[in-house]
């Protein structure tokens, strides 16, 4: 029997194409898996540039650091709504082989030479790679994803990133700076011959008229035949979405702002992403080394820096993990409140424990570690994949890119305005301060969540604009009365 039992899971794992459809998904999510060991670089690879003896031609400076991490965010200012165009253009293929593409280049800038120009070079592209992964890739996992696993995949965009961060620390501890470099270069290398095999969306196959190669795409990722009746209702399905959006006026800002509902959800969208992106998660990234330094005064804990970034990574790792098994039976509303809560919760007991010690109060070492761990771990496991998935799931397809669009340049000009500003803030409010201060920005993440954020597991768009207007009732009874609804 207990021979049997993995046969069984697996059995069930393939069941509906939930195996080819999770494949698919970790084969689109390999840039951003690529673009988290490009963040995460620079943290094992800093002290190596920096010093006199190491790979570049000269010492790097702390100025030139900042620049390397501030200007990655820069391109995706300005970009975003170009790839959300060529993604609506081409393809959500075509786009996801781009972004590849632009992350060699960044890494081949960096394989042929160190001078700071060169690594600033290199991170701008790098930036390009930075708006392909937060558009398309969000883009891709929806519409790939069958209703009951539509959270979980999701969830991997930010799972990939986490672990590409610990990936590159792990290579970085026991690995040639060299070495590294190669590894690097070489994984979005063969993204991009092996990404060749891999289907198009059948939501964008349909947009285009190919009818018989989104039948085809859909039967892969479903694990069944072309002739399968729930196959054949589902690409109907997609096809009178594609007829009712050109019966539309073609979508724009003014269609979005227009509607009632849609602009809630478009503001909805905005403001979790808002709350995701300035609540201090890098900050707290940042000022890991020192609050391990900081412990290890009081505590028996000594890590080299290498040795906390993986601590730090492994938590990062887990939390992502935890978020792609729960997400899809929590919902998406209430493990967004109370990962944002508990993240709060952490910012605040790092800003009081900050603060009290600065007057030579003695509070234990472990108490900044742990709430550090605490954040870190709550962000990934929800605080920060959620929000990625509830915008996916508010919007029909004809805005769905103009909205990943427009909230991925919000969030790269909130990071580069925290990489850049954290400094200043620092020496202006103190580390408590910067602390306590985004413990507030989580804390009204959490009310906003929950008195305005809808629940979209499992519930087409018209249930949820029904939700959104009030009429959710009205359509419950429309749905026990057996008259059809329309999944936009």
């Amino acid at each position: 029997m207990l021979k049997l039992l993995p046969l069984q899971w697996l059995a069930r794992f393939q069941h509906g194409g939930t195996a080819n459809q999770f494949f698919m998904a970790l084969m689109v999510t390999i840039p951003v898996l690529n673009f988290g060991m490009l963040m995460g670089w620079q943290s094992p690879m800093t002290p190596i540039l920096q010093a006199e003896d190491g790979p570049a031609p000269e010492p790097i400076t702390d100025e030139t650091i900042s620049w390397m991490a501030a200007v990655t965010f820069f391109p995706p200012i300005f970009c975003g709504f170009l790839v959300g165009n060529l993604a609506d253009r081409w393809g959500r293929k075509i786009t996801t082989m781009l972004t590849s593409l632009m992350l060699v280049i960044s890494w081949s800038i960096t394989l042929f030479s160190l001078r700071p120009w060169a690594l600033i070079a290199s991170r701008a592209v790098a930036g390009l790679a930075c708006a392909g992964c937060y558009v398309v890739t969000p883009l891709y996992l929806k519409e790939i994803a069958a209703d009951k696993i539509r959270g979980a995949l999701g969830s991997l965009f930010i799972l990939s990133q986490n672990l590409g961060y610990l990936v590159v620390y792990v290579a970085g501890d026991l690995f040639s700076f060299a070495a590294v470099m190669w590894l690097c270069t070489a994984i979005p290398v063969l993204h991009m011959f092996t990404f060749l095999a891999m289907p198009e969306t059948p939501v964008f196959l349909v947009k285009q008229g190919k009818f018989r190669e989104a039948r085809a795409a859909l039967a892969w990722l479903r694990n069944t035949s072309v002739e399968d009746k729930d196959l054949e209702e589902e690409v109907q399905q997609m096809e009178r979405e594609e007829e009712y959006a050109k019966s539309m006026k073609k979508a724009s800002w003014k269609s979005i702002v227009r509607d009632k509902t849609t602009f809630k959800a478009f503001r909805i969208a905005v403001n979790v992403m808002l709350s995701q992106e300035t609540c201090g998660y890098l900050v707290v990234l940042m000022y890991a080394g020192s609050i391990f330094e900081q412990a290890a005064e009081s505590i028996s804990l000594k890590l080299s820096p290498n040795k906390q970034t993986i601590v730090v990574g492994v938590i990062q790792l887990l939390g992502s993990i935890v978020a792609s098994c729960i997400v899809e039976k929590t919902g998406r509303k209430w493990l967004l409140a109370v990962t944002s809560f508990a993240t709060g919760l952490s910012m605040l007991a790092l800003g009081g424990w900050f603060y009290i010690t600065s007057y030579s109060i003695w509070l234990p070492g472990w108490l900044p570690v742990v709430a550090m761990c605490l954040c870190i771990f709550a962000d990934a496991a929800g605080y920060q994949p959620v929000p990625y998935v509830i915008t996916s799931e508010l919007f029909s397809f004809q805005h769905r890119g103009m909205v990943t669009s427009f909230v991925s340049t919000i969030d790269a000009l909130s990071d580069f305005l925290q990489t850049k500003a954290y400094d200043p803030l620092l020496k202006l409010l103190g580390i408590h301060w910067v602390f306590i201060l985004f413990s507030m920005v989580c804390f009204l993440g959490t009310l906003y969540t929950i008195l305005y954020v809808p629940e979209t597991k499992d519930r087409t768009l018209e249930e949820i604009y029904a939700i959104l207007d009030g009429r959710q009732k009205e359509k419950r009874k429309d749905l026990e009365n057996g008259e059809e609804m329309t999944t936009l």
